[in-house]
């Protein structure tokens, strides 16, 4: 079973000549294909599924790895993981009583303009 991350990276220090080598190494590790190349800094993220056999922070390892071969030596490489299925949210269930509150406001609000003059 898979598990599904946003995964960010972001590349700094890094040998300019080595971009592309380095957008590639990356890309074969996860599906990152929006790069934003900052000047000093490779940044990218996307979504994507983690086998269940692999931690995130193994993953991180691994794309920091790839990086730095692409590289050709050491870079700053910092990786965020957010697993989209356990996402902290919040919940609102919106009734009648709302919906006549906040029509009742934008009525309010309409009349105190003077557009129901």
């Amino acid at each position: 079973m898979s598990r599904y991350y946003e995964m960010s990276v972001e590349v700094t220090k890094h040998n300019t000549e080595r971009r592309d080598a380095i957008q590639e190494a990356a890309r074969r590790e996860w599906p990152f294909d929006d790069w934003r190349d900052q000047g000093e800094t490779l940044k990218a993220s996307a979504a994507g599924s983690l086998g269940r056999v692999e931690s995130d922070s193994r993953f991180a390892d691994r794309l920091a790895l790839a990086i730095w071969k692409a590289n050709g030596a050491y870079c700053d490489v910092t990786v965020k993981a957010a697993y989209l299925e356990r996402l902290p949210c919040e919940e609102y269930g919106l009734g009648e009583d709302d919906y006549a509150r906040m029509i009742g406001q934008q009525q309010e609000q309409h009349d105190a303009n003077g557009s129901g003059r």
